[in-house]
């Protein structure tokens, strides 16, 4: 169980990127969403013990991971957004060169866990090949093998899927399902369909602060009633802006679907049957609603 107490993170610049976030993560499965600049990754160096939170206090089982990041380091595993890795080496190659600096000297026991991370992540018929060569996704599936080095019980993701194609995408989530059955797995992401499709549990972070949290169908079903839509031409959605709480649109066929919130039926409208991406479009309505007064004062 990861146990998160009042974090909270400020920078230099005054900027408050978290703000009081406290959350029990139990094993298994985690969504972490959230739009860009909700603070995710901040909080996700900060649990990774890259930065310090300003205040507050993390626990992973019994390791205090402010007082002894160390020990949370040895059973962490962690992809972030962005990695570097030396692009002329095979895949092979660096993944045995970071088994060495996770502490694996025993040449047996490397070459045995390289291999089965190679075959894990279905890289092993390129594991002679560049990494410069690779594509983005086989990119992403290298840096879980490399997050998974040691057996770690605390695996963070942050955005993994962002610019896979949807095979890609479909492959790298389907290894991340059979990865999190039996650790605390955080995926952290923007894109609602990822942790749809994977967590039992999920949070919402928004403006540095926890939103919402909890089961994802327990979530959908507090929306029943609220959200309506309607299909109109695309030149009425600025009135629609104007006279209903938009929480989404897009484009079909020519016109637009706008999907607004509301606590009665507007004229005109169809009830939505609910779905996750309703739920985080809701949250981040709510959101700026409770900002707009602060900003119009300052």
């Amino acid at each position: 169980m990861l146990e998160l107490s009042g974090v909270s993170h400020v920078y230099p610049n005054g900027t408050r990127a978290l703000d009081d976030v406290t959350l029990s993560i139990p094993k298994g499965m985690f969504g972490l969403l959230g739009p860009n600049g909700a603070g995710k990754s901040t909080l996700m160096r900060t649990i990774a013990c890259l930065q310090a939170p300003t205040q507050g206090s993390i626990r992973f089982n019994d390791i205090d991971v402010l007082a002894e990041p160390d020990r949370l380091r040895r059973t962490l595993g962690y992809l972030p957004q962005d990695f570097g890795v030396y692009p002329r080496i095979s895949a092979y190659d660096m993944l045995d060169h970071m088994a060495v600096l996770k502490g694996i000297t025993d040449g047996k026991a490397r070459r045995e866990v390289v291999s089965h991370l190679l075959n894990q992540t279905n890289l092993w018929a390129v594991r002679g090949k560049a990494i410069a060569g690779f594509s983005g996704g086989m990119r992403q599936r290298f840096g879980i093998a490399q997050a998974l080095i040691g057996d770690p019980q605390l695996i963070i993701v942050d955005e993994p899927t962002a610019g896979l194609d949807p095979e890609e995408r479909n492959r790298f989530l389907n290894l991340l399902a059979g990865i999190g059955e039996n650790v605390v797995v955080i995926l952290s992401t923007h894109i609602v369909d990822d942790v749809a499709d994977l967590c039992p549990r999920m949070a919402v972070l928004a403006g540095g602060k926890l939103r919402l949290e909890g089961a994802p169908h327990d979530l959908i079903a507090r929306t029943k009633g609220r959200v309506w839509q309607k299909t109109v031409p695309h030149t009425q959605l600025s009135a629609m802006q104007a006279d209903y709480e938009v929480i989404s649109h897009r484009f079909f066929a020519g016109d637009i679907v706008v999907h607004v919130l509301a606590d009665s039926q507007p004229e005109g409208f169809t009830p939505v049957s609910g779905g996750l991406e309703d739920v985080y479009f809701t949250t981040l309505a709510e959101t700026r609603r409770e900002a707009a007064p602060a900003a119009q004062a300052a």
